[in-house]
């Protein structure tokens, strides 16, 4: 489906369920996580868009300059264009709950909506990277925010990733973080942490 601005994957879930949007990382497509997605709440409303930025045939779902150098204007408008897209398809689907799983760049986008914006009431961020100092937002209180990471991720290193929990700790977020000893792979524990985060929604 093209509708609403992003290529992507949609089941309609019950009338009075969560919606959650699964946001891949760089490479991936509206398919890596939607089946993941299905198992986790079955009568939710799942939404997998396709990053609408292209990096040498890579999906993305903003542009960078380099290896955690991010072109921030390019990410302004994805954030701006990712809010929205959220915000009218869970009006549409009239959702109980805005729920949010992404890993990577998928990640980034969603870290970024809710520093921004808010929106999602529930979030698993797998390996974000934020590297530059978010503005604060008082709407983030409540909010429950999940990160999970590896202990030697080259991509997502150990020290932006616990200023970003830091972060969210510092708006009143309900934040849990979760480690394992790898890099950037996403290992057993992320799920677990990832299947209790959404299991009230179920």
């Amino acid at each position: 489906m093209t509708d609403h601005g992003y290529v992507h994957r949609l089941h309609a879930g019950a009338a009075g369920k969560p919606i959650l949007f699964t946001l891949h990382g760089t490479g991936g497509d509206e398919n890596q996580f939607f089946d993941f997605a299905r198992q986790l709440l079955p009568e939710a409303t799942i939404v997998s868009p396709r990053g609408d930025v292209s990096e040498y045939g890579a999906a993305r779902f903003f542009k960078r300059t380099g290896e955690g150098v991010y072109d921030m204007a390019d990410l302004a408008r994805a954030t701006d264009k990712m809010a929205g897209y959220v915000s009218e398809l869970a009006r549409e689907h009239q959702a109980s709950a805005i729920l949010g799983l992404g890993f990577s760049n998928g990640a980034n986008i969603l870290a970024n909506v809710l520093i921004e914006k808010g929106v999602f009431d529930a979030s698993a961020l797998m390996h974000p990277l934020i590297p530059f100092q978010p503005k604060a937002n008082a709407g983030l209180a409540g909010r429950k925010v999940l990160i999970t990471a590896g202990e030697r991720d080259p991509i997502s290193p150990v020290p932006v990733t616990k200023a970003l929990a830091d972060y969210y700790e510092r708006q009143k977020a309900d934040v849990t973080t979760v480690w394992h000893p790898g890099g950037h792979e996403i290992r057993p524990n992320e799920v677990d942490a990832i299947k209790a985060l959404f299991e009230p929604y179920r």
